[in-house]
């Protein structure tokens, strides 16, 4: 929206505001402008929260050291999904596509946690919305998304396949892109969520993805580092750079109020929105396999479960303590702020092994 406007004061006022056409410096004012959002929100929003005594439930058959969390404020995403959307409205380029679509999926995978958590803290009722429910609609935004994307491509590049540490190596995946689309921003969805289990879990992989993810979006939107690099080259890509700074600027304004011991949770419409727009920026920028490698912590928590719950059905035992996986090591005996701060080293060098693919190749 400023884009515009700092076009218009360029060519009749002065020549000093051509400074914010330049993607680097919206990318600052992205971050930042997000980051001082969350900070002023904040507090803000968890005096509404505790007024309106909506707090989290916490299950009796968890480590016991969660039961002082009970009543603590929840929903504390619409705190993230706010300052991500208004500094990326604000900042990045609003007639590039790939924004549109980015924030779209971002409000439209909040919508479905809001509804999720509403129903569980508002209404009482434990299971929420009821999971068939969600996964159909999560289903439906992502298979439309998917299939825009796929009938709109303009060039080969944005519908092939990127294989980390091969520079040669770009299958074309033709109708398949949709369904690799589908299985991307559903999966990294629910990923986040599942992860989203202790303070500041989440919050910070996501934040360091998402920083990543913004290299990869500078890199494949410049002709010149693509060619470089050796990676396809699509122009409307490093517009995300923008979004990304915004979803990092906003994730650290959130973990200012998440860190252990949190003051508010982020709830389902906060992991939901974050783990789907997560999906949909990597496939943008062709990288979907490689945030899998970055997204590792995110992966490890998805197996733990989906392990768990085959085990238990197939052999009647359980391989670990209790899923998702940071709760194995709290009931081993772990404080709870060594697994997290451990999550978070295993998630930075998981990134840093994602950057080093754009190299290595």
């Amino acid at each position: 929206m400023l884009v515009w406007l700092a076009e218009y004061l360029q060519l009749h006022v002065a020549s000093g505001f051509n400074v914010f056409s330049y993607l680097t410096m919206r990318s600052i004012l992205g971050i930042l402008t997000a980051l001082i959002l969350s900070l002023w929100i904040g507090p803000r929003l968890i005096k509404a929260l505790q007024r309106m005594q909506i707090g989290q439930t916490v299950r009796d058959d968890g480590p016991q050291s969660h039961l002082s969390k009970s009543g603590t404020p929840t929903m504390g995403g619409v705190l993230i999904l706010l300052s991500i959307l208004i500094s990326g409205l604000l900042w990045a380029d609003l007639s590039n596509r790939y924004v549109v679509v980015t924030l779209i999926t971002l409000a439209a995978f909040g919508i479905i946690g809001f509804v999720d958590d509403y129903r569980k803290v508002i209404r009482k009722d434990p299971a929420g919305l009821v999971a068939r429910w969600k996964y159909f609609w999560q289903s439906v935004v992502a298979l439309t998304i998917a299939t825009y994307l796929y009938w709109t491509a303009t060039q080969p590049a944005e519908t092939a396949l990127l294989i980390p540490f091969f520079k040669d190596v770009m299958p074309q995946l033709g109708a398949l892109y949709i369904l690799l689309a589908y299985f991307v921003i559903v999966g990294t969805s629910n990923a986040v969520n599942l992860t989203d289990g202790l303070d500041g879990l989440a919050i910070m992989p996501t934040v360091m993805v998402a920083g990543a993810l913004g290299v990869f979006a500078y890199v494949t939107g410049h002709v010149n580092f693509a060619n470089y690099l050796q990676i396809p080259y699509i122009p409307e890509a490093a517009e995300l750079t923008v979004v990304c700074a915004a979803i990092a600027g906003a994730g650290l304004g959130f973990l200012w109020f998440n860190t252990y011991p949190a003051q508010v949770f982020m709830g389902d419409v906060g992991s939901l929105a974050l783990g789907a727009v997560l999906g949909i920026i990597a496939i943008l920028v062709r990288q979907e396999l490689v945030l899998f490698i970055m997204g590792g912590v995110f992966v490890i928590e998805t197996l733990s479960v989906m392990l768990q719950v085959g085990s238990y059905k197939m052999r009647g035992k359980r391989i670990f303590r209790m899923a998702p996986i940071h709760h194995h090591y709290e009931l081993k005996g772990w404080p709870e702020p060594r697994v997290i701060v451990r999550f978070w080293i295993i998630s930075l060098i998981l990134v840093l092994v994602g950057l080093a693919t754009l190299k290595l190749r």
